[in-house]
């Protein structure tokens, strides 16, 4: 394999292109989505790189200006071999409608969903809010989303056409009127994960979307997620499963949930999902439901995948989520204990080009400490 970093003509035009990229959205892009309500904004973002990614010439133009590759960034992770650490986090690619671009942009994975075994409207409106004096989003889309059938079936395609992008597998439990009691969401669960055998690189299971009828119930009382995932053990599957957890656990919670998990066939965890508290900033609206995406689960977020890789990093491979705009954002997280890193709403904020930032960023990193490859600095402050 060739590698951008190492062809000082294709280095040269990744970086002006990235600079290029960064104008455009700063003073086109962003000012047309931000014109828009959130969830309209949302909706075109969508539908526009659906359509793109249909368009061949324009998927090998973006991988050509933006893909930045360098030995140093690739590893491997519970089996699975990444180009980079970079992955989408589930919540934004709900029906997995942008494989193709993410592929092109140099994505290392992304984690579409979180899907459901029934098709879900989600929440009433509006599911957004921004928040850009705290690089936030308030989210409350309740897991809209076409339904994991469907939605599978589609991820299974861009999981076989795919060139460098790895697929995971965000499943959740559906948020309906229909919603009962515990066996029904395990039953939920397990209809999903049948339905995923096999057919992309990675599945996470989603226990804990706070914005929904039924909460959190397997994340309160670590017996039934015990029960979930006993059942969901029956289920023979080829693919590393990671869980994605809570951020606003007590550490007494939180480890009381990780011991059950390592009985089971869980492979990783995903740390960590929205920020429910909103100490200091009383400014925001009461009426507002949701949780925070960005900036106000940086800190937390970090220092939880470093307390769990201290005591379960033995046992758990960690993908770390929350906050990360930055190279040296994402450097911390991988420092702390993660292997993967996960982010949304720099992409927002920033642009789609920050994908070429981290990495490139991350790269001299690793260098100007010593490293000579990403998973070297795995947990390095905290062994």
């Amino acid at each position: 394999m060739s590698y951008v970093s190492q062809s000082p003509v294709h280095n040269a035009v990744n970086k002006v292109s990235t600079n290029l990229f960064s104008f455009a959205y700063k003073n086109i892009a962003k000012k047309a989505f931000f014109a828009m309500p959130p969830d309209q904004a949302h909706e075109a973002m969508i539908s526009g790189c659906a359509l793109a990614g249909k368009v061949p010439p324009l998927m090998w133009m973006l991988r050509e200006m933006l893909d930045y590759t360098d030995p140093a960034l690739e590893t491997e992770v519970m089996g699975v071999k990444f180009h980079n650490p970079f992955g989408l986090s589930a919540g934004l690619d709900k029906d997995c409608q942008l494989p193709a671009v993410l592929d092109a942009a140099g994505f290392g994975f992304e984690t579409f969903g979180s899907t459901t075994a029934r098709p879900c409207a989600g929440n009433p409106r509006p599911w957004f809010h921004r928040l850009p004096e705290y690089g936030s989003m308030m989210v409350h889309a309740g897991l809209a989303n076409q339904g994991s059938a469907k939605v599978i079936a589609r991820a299974e395609k861009a999981y076989t056409n795919a060139k460098t992008l790895r697929m995971s597998a965000s499943l959740a439990r559906t948020n309906d009127k229909l919603v009962g009691d515990l066996d029904e969401g395990i039953a939920d669960y397990r209809t999903s994960l049948e339905r995923a055998v096999g057919r992309t690189d990675m599945i996470e299971i989603n226990v804990s979307c706070p914005n929904t009828m039924a909460g959190e119930p397997f994340t309160s009382d670590p017996k039934n997620l015990d029960r979930l995932f006993t059942a969901l053990d029956e289920v023979s599957r080829p693919q590393p499963t990671l869980v994605k957890m809570p951020l606003n656990k007590s550490w007494d919670e939180m480890t009381a949930l990780l011991d059950v998990l390592a009985k089971h066939n869980v492979q990783g965890v995903s740390l960590a999902n929205l920020q429910k508290d909103r100490t200091g900033m009383d400014d925001i609206p009461k009426d507002w439901k949701g949780g925070l995406s960005g900036v106000p689960c940086n800190r937390a977020s970090t220092e939880l995948v470093a307390r769990v890789y201290r005591d379960y990093g033995d046992r758990f491979a960690i993908a770390g989520i929350g906050g990360v705009f930055t190279p040296e954002q994402a450097y911390a997280k991988i420092r702390a204990g993660a292997s993967l890193i996960m982010f949304i709403s720099s992409l927002m904020y920033v642009g789609p080009q920050n994908i070429t930032t981290l990495k490139r960023g991350l790269v001299d990193l690793l260098h100007a400490d010593g490293f000579d490859n990403v998973q070297q600095a795995v947990g390095i402050d905290v062994r």
